[in-house]
């Protein structure tokens, strides 16, 4: 067998056996790193941030982000057993801290350790507005966006490696990887980027309905934050996130949807 042919064969064999379950979507997902691993690394890592950075304690801010987070866990607790998916957070170690940076982002790492930062507040406007921000990033660790992007990774840096062995003509070579890296990234790595913020809002956008919290901000808040950015912004292909455009109509047209969910656990009314 050729040596090009072991390596595809190799590759397809590698992810047929290294896959996931998204409980949201029922899709299969890569899974290259298993969140054993992916987990302690990610808790570590989050723990020397905040060593690094200036935690705010004591404040309605801080607690508001707190108690938001528990909330959004709570029903993601709630619509995971609902669904079949009993234990699915056993795992996670919840956490959620407010840090003081002027920087307009959060995140939440794999395994549930969130960071707000306090540049994002004032964008949020709200708690509902929190709530679905909190929602987004907690969906991206629920549907183990991180572990997929790094097996992604893996995988891109495999295709780089198989095509400098297979192919032996030197100028090839060369033309293989001033296009391979340009290609991969833009026809691959970022739709798949793009897919993963789809994902997350739709998953979030429910989240928050069921914990009580107003599907209709979610729009809304994009709207601020397109407001924020003076209408400037890279086009979509050639980003990691949808256009505000996209995810302001993307989340106008799930608010319904996300109301008839929340109804299922008996969610009728929301807070603003």
């Amino acid at each position: 067998m050729k040596l090009r042919n072991i390596i595809i064969t190799s590759a397809v064999a590698l992810l047929i056996i290294a896959c996931a379950t998204n409980p949201f979507t029922g899709k299969k997902t890569m899974a290259l790193v298993p969140n054993s691993q992916l987990f302690p690394t990610a808790f570590a890592q989050y723990d020397q941030f905040l060593t690094e950075n200036n935690v705010v304690t004591g404040t309605k801010d801080a607690e508001m982000i707190n108690r938001v987070g528990q909330r959004i866990a709570v029903a993601a607790e709630r619509w995971l057993t609902a669904n079949g998916h009993v234990g699915y957070l056993n795992d996670y170690k919840w956490e959620y801290k407010l840090v003081d940076d002027a920087t307009v982002n959060a995140w939440c790492m794999p395994g549930g350790k969130i960071v707000f930062y306090t540049g994002i507040l004032p964008i949020a406007a709200n708690e509902t507005g929190v709530a679905a921000i909190m929602g987004h990033e907690v969906a991206h660790a629920l549907a183990n966006h991180g572990q997929q992007r790094m097996s992604a990774g893996m995988l891109q840096q495999f295709g780089a490696v198989a095509g400098n062995i297979a192919i032996k003509d030197e100028e090839s070579k060369n033309a293989f990887n001033q296009y391979y890296g340009v290609g991969s990234q833009v026809g691959l790595m970022l739709p798949f980027s793009r897919s993963h913020e789809t994902e997350a809002d739709q998953i979030g956008i429910y989240i928050m309905a069921v914990a009580g919290y107003n599907p209709d901000e979610a729009a809304e808040l994009w709207k601020r934050m397109q407001a924020h950015s003076g209408g400037g912004a890279t086009p979509e292909f050639l980003s990691t996130h949808p256009s505000n455009d996209s995810r302001i109509a993307n989340l106008t047209a799930l608010a319904p949807k996300a109301k008839e969910e929340a109804k299922k656990f008996g969610v009728t009314t929301f807070r603003e």
